[in-house]
């Protein structure tokens, strides 16, 4: 019985000396495959890592202003009897908007001119009977107030009139019409919007700590969704002499050129001030950026001999970089790079260091400091 188990137990030990041995055999062979077999080649596009010169620029948010707006209102109390404008028409300074009943008036100043005029006959004769010592001078000067009082009754005859003959106070663009003919307007109702589009101001703000650089002819660059493919250039014209003292905030007003009249007053705009000084930077595409919370990297391509083959090869490495500002599709590098290397700049998610890439630059992204997406 000891025997058969003795037996028993010399075959179990066998078979598993067996199986072991197998997996051994079996597992050195597999190590022996991998190392003999070669890495494969990544293809890769890339970018050599450049100096440029870039606009210093401060990014801000505003709106649009018109140069000269009001709504043109009433001056006097009276009935509407004419309407010569159209609603959304344009118009010159001093063209008539609007008359009022002046009938009464009319009468009024037909009287005061013919009392003017009998007051300067009498003026004339008392000038040729004071030469005569005819009456005395003191005569005389009482004719003389008696025309000017005469006249000035007259003048303001003409002024009611010259108000209730309402005209456009300067050039521009009319909104919609507020009034109908016939009503009796009082003082101060509204009549209509009359607005200044072109050009046209741009308010925005800046903070404190740009004021030093912010100077009226500074130019900037204005854009609109109301105009989403256009970009409008002008000038700053005014920057507030006090800053908010909530925000901190210093407000500047730049002067635009609006031909057709695609801006108007109250939208909203994206502003960017170009300073005259340049930044120089290194600059790579922003697709070359592999991001990570312990540090943003890119893949440096180098060329480096194979000790198996002998052969050169192109090798990455992976490089910690210090990220400066972006503009467009670009980013600048502030350290761990310099002019004249070269990185990848598509795909570097799936990319590791050490292993060998081809370049291949036919289907390279198209990067651009002012990208303008088709579907913008």
């Amino acid at each position: 019985m000891a025997k058969k188990i003795i037996l028993t137990l010399i075959g179990i030990v066998a078979v598993a000396g067996f199986i072991v041995g197998t997996k051994v055999f079996q597992i050195k062979t597999m190590i022996a495959a991998a190392e003999n077999t070669p890495v494969p080649v990544e293809v890769v596009t890339s970018a050599l890592v450049k100096e440029d010169s870039w606009e210093n620029v401060i990014s801000v948010t505003g709106s649009f202003a018109a140069v000269q707006g009001v709504t043109v209102s009433a001056e006097v109390p009276g009935k509407v009897t004419k309407i010569i404008f159209e609603a959304g028409a344009m118009v010159k300074a001093g063209d008539l908007l609007v008359q009022q009943d002046i009938s009464s008036e009319e009468a009024q100043l037909r009287a005061a001119e013919s009392s003017a005029q009998l007051a300067k006959l009498n003026l004339d004769r008392s000038k040729e009977l004071i030469a005569k010592n005819t009456i005395s001078r003191a005569e005389g000067d009482a004719t003389d107030a008696q025309y000017q009082q005469a006249v000035a009754q007259a003048d303001g005859i003409r002024t009611v009139i010259a108000k209730k003959s309402i005209r456009a106070p300067f050039a521009g663009r009319l909104g919609l019409r507020l009034i109908n003919l016939g009503q009796n307007l009082k003082e101060g109702d509204a009549i209509i919007s009359l607005q200044t589009l072109d050009p046209i101001f741009v308010n925005f703000s800046i903070p404190q700590q740009r004021l030093s650089v912010l100077k009226p002819g500074t130019a900037v660059r204005v854009a609109s969704d109301a105009a989403p493919t256009e970009t409008f250039e002008g000038k700053i014209n005014a920057v507030n002499p006090d800053i908010d003292p909530s925000t901190r905030n210093v407000r500047a007003q730049a002067t635009l050129a609006n031909v057709g009249e695609k801006l108007h007053p109250g939208m909203f705009a994206s502003v960017t001030v170009v300073l005259p000084e340049q930044d120089k930077v290194l600059a790579i595409p922003a697709s070359s950026v592999l991001y990570a919370p312990y540090g943003d990297s890119v893949f440096v391509i180098e060329d480096k001999k194979n000790e198996k083959s002998g052969k050169v090869e192109k090798v990455l490495r992976q490089q910690f970089v210090r990220l400066g500002t972006a503009r467009g599709d670009f980013v600048a590098v502030a350290s761990g790079l310099k002019a004249g290397d070269t990185v990848v700049t598509s795909g570097v998610f799936k990319l590791r260091g050490g292993i060998p890439v081809t370049i291949d630059n036919t289907l390279a992204p198209d990067a651009q400091l002012a990208p303008k997406p088709k579907n913008a």
